[in-house]
């Protein structure tokens, strides 16, 4: 909770990405709060309001987990809307000619993204949500010690770069800082 809301004013990827960690995390404590406090929250150094608050947030999105149907997979509403939001952004950009650093930053990255849609069969998904699970199965990746290749490094640092980019512009969407006029 603490940690998902520092992410979210801070970059809107890392808040993404954590979410989804956080879902997979109740799965693996199969929806289980009991488990969840033992393994989690009895980790975190904090006085009894905060570990209160915490397991408050944990139990909601349990909740909302199961009221949504994401039990063994998918996302949750509110971190899907976050996803469509910041991929709404992303295309304005594009059409707009005053980020030429942004776009520039997407078509270097647009061959990995390509290449990822490709290999994941999934010509349906977006650039957001292609761009940032390919980063998550990275963080999974290196969770299990495993290693990536050259070729994989080389898109993550491409793709890292896009999307921080595109979080810094989101902060300054959210704060009504930026001319999204279309030319």
């Amino acid at each position: 909770m603490f940690i998902a809301s520092q992410k979210k004013k801070e970059n809107v990827s890392e808040y993404i990405l954590y979410m989804w960690q956080i879902e997979d995390i109740i799965r693996t404590f199969q929806f289980d709060i009991d488990k969840i406090k033992t393994n989690i929250i009895s980790r975190f150094q904090l006085d009894d309001e905060k570990r209160t608050q915490l397991t408050k947030w944990y139990e909601s999105l349990i909740d909302m987990m199961l009221k949504e149907g994401v039990r063994e997979k998918g996302h949750l509403q509110m971190v899907t809307n976050t996803l469509n939001e910041l991929n709404t952004l992303h295309k304005t950009l594009l059409m707009s000619m005053k980020y030429p650093e942004y776009t520039a930053a997407y078509y270097k990255a647009l061959p990995f993204i390509s290449e990822l849609r490709a290999k994941e069969n999934k010509p349906e998904a977006n650039d957001m949500d292609v761009a940032l699970s390919f980063l998550y199965g990275i963080l999974v990746l290196r969770l299990k010690g495993e290693k990536v290749t050259e070729q994989t490094s080389e898109a993550l640092t491409v793709v890292t770069k896009f999307l921080a980019r595109l979080s810094v512009l989101y902060n300054d969407y959210k704060a009504d800082k930026l001319d999204l006029e279309i030319a």
